[in-house]
């Protein structure tokens, strides 16, 4: 009996090993474009958020020019007639 599950052993042992670098070579295959897709996706998402950053910079910018605007129209208005409360 033992020399025939030694003749046995090895092709088992190498068929097991087959599928198990397998199933290894299609886990690292998944989990490689999983990798790509989350790092694509954070790239999308990392230029988005650079662009919002900027449209809120200019968004603040146009805000705060604005607010001066109409600061020194204050205060012209004021100088000259006081502004109706209506």
């Amino acid at each position: 009996p033992e020399p025939a599950m030694a003749e046995t052993d090895p092709k088992t042992v190498q068929d097991l090993t087959a599928v198990v670098q397998t199933l290894l070579q299609q886990m690292q295959d998944k989990f490689q474009t999983m990798s790509d897709q989350i790092i694509g996706r954070n790239i999308l998402f990392l230029n988005e958020l650079d662009d919002m950053s900027c449209r809120i910079d200019d968004l603040e910018k146009n805000i705060a020019d604005l607010m001066t605007q109409a600061g020194v129209e204050e205060l012209e208005g004021e100088n000259k007639t006081p502004a109706p409360n209506k």
